[in-house]
């Protein structure tokens, strides 16, 4: 199992494009102070938490209300001692309809128990993921970073 990359399944009684439009509203569920932008295929933005993490990352596929992926082109973890641990991961959400519910499975390609870093990121996404992009998704309102 620690070849395993951390993903979360979540289901909605939303729709596709909702959820679409929720995942692609970085600054709605991840950070508020997001640096570029996050819309469009090709374009890059950076996220940075305090001065533990920073990455930067780029939309690499965007196919509406079906598929989001980002490559993360650099980064650095500040609490752990390989700090690039995300250089050259992959943040995947897939969204599909099943028995009238929306589901949305998200992936951390690349980031695996072995990591120093998995404990603590792994918990960053189920508050992101999780909490934030499921409030977004659910009540318009998601629990970004705000600093």
């Amino acid at each position: 199992m620690n070849n395993q990359d951390f993903s979360i399944a979540l289901e909605f009684d939303k729709t596709p494009e909702q959820v679409f439009e929720a995942i692609n509203n970085v600054r709605g569920w991840w950070s508020k102070v997001l640096v570029g932008d996050s819309q469009e295929q090709g374009d890059e933005f950076i996220y940075r938490h305090g001065d533990m993490h920073y990455s930067k990352h780029r939309v690499t596929e965007l196919f509406p209300n079906k598929r989001v992926k980002w490559l993360t082109l650099e980064g650095s973890i500040n609490f752990v001692e390989n700090k690039d641990e995300w250089n050259n991961t992959e943040v995947i959400f897939e969204i599909s309809q099943e028995n009238g519910k929306t589901k949305l499975n998200f992936t951390h390609v690349g980031l695996k128990p072995g990591l120093e870093c998995f404990k603590g990121c792994s918990g960053g996404w189920t508050y992101y993921i999780g909490e934030s992009l499921r409030n977004l998704i659910e009540t318009g309102k998601g629990n970004p970073d705000t600093e």
